[in-house]
């Protein structure tokens, strides 16, 4: 009986051992057919019109003391918020980003460094959420700082890019099915199934440059939206069949 039993054991050690065997002589073929893959790279975009405008705005005065040139800067910078009032810009849409005081010099070669005054200055960013009436709201901004006021900056932008950003992310993925397909025919392959699919770029807006002109007939600033392109870059990777 002890016989037989081992006899049975051995048998199926053996039995293992060939089954073992053969699988590590499979073709290599057949063994690395599940980990072919291709890779591409692809980047979608797509236009659209901004319908918000950030203006860029300074106050700065000069005067013969720190008190009074801050007390100056202090009322232009009230008659600037009234116009913007005016202009239906919310006060939640209207920041400062600094407020300074410091002594300002002259220097000639006769008399060296000498002191001029002392100047203050409060700047501002300001959202213009309705993009149309940017120009008129430059105007009267300017108006209302008078020559205290200086325009540093004025640039359109989108609020809400949410939309924009899915439509340049589908225009992405489209690109890339087409490239992938393209290797797959060229490499006599079929394409299986994404093995996975990476943003390697956030949702970028590009900034056109601005034109800010007079116009001929009234002479009212107008603003030159344009186009931004708003992009997206993926990384996707499918199994070669």
């Amino acid at each position: 009986m002890r016989i037989t039993r081992f006899q049975k054991i051995a048998a199926l050690s053996i039995a293992i051992a060939l089954m073992g065997g053969a699988a590590l002589s499979m073709p290599a073929s057949t063994a690395t057919a599940a980990t072919r893959y291709i890779t591409v790279n692809s980047e979608g975009s797509v236009k659209v019109a901004p319908d918000a405008v950030r203006l860029n705005a300074t106050v700065s005065v000069v005067s013969g003391s720190n008190k009074s040139t801050l007390a100056e800067a202090a009322t232009a910078a009230s008659a600037v918020r009234a116009a913007l009032k005016t202009a239906l810009v919310d006060s939640k849409d209207i920041a400062s980003q600094s407020v300074t005081v410091y002594p300002e010099y002259n220097y000639t070669q006769d008399k060296g460094q000498s002191l001029v005054g002392y100047r203050a200055a409060q700047s501002f960013v300001i959202t213009i959420r309705n993009a149309k009436s940017a120009g008129a709201i430059v105007d009267a901004v300017v108006a209302a700082g008078g020559d205290s006021l200086q325009v540093n900056g004025v640039t359109p932008f989108i609020v809400d890019t949410t939309k924009a950003t899915l439509s340049a992310r589908t225009d992405a993925v489209k690109k890339a099915k087409a490239k992938a397909a393209s290797y797959a025919s060229l490499l006599g392959v079929k394409l299986g199934k994404v093995i996975y699919l990476t943003e390697n770029s956030s949702p970028t807006n590009y900034v056109p440059m601005l034109a800010m002109a007079k116009s001929a007939d009234t002479g009212a600033t107008e603003i030159d939206l344009g186009q931004q392109d708003v992009s997206v870059g993926i990384s996707v990777q499918w199994a070669l069949l």
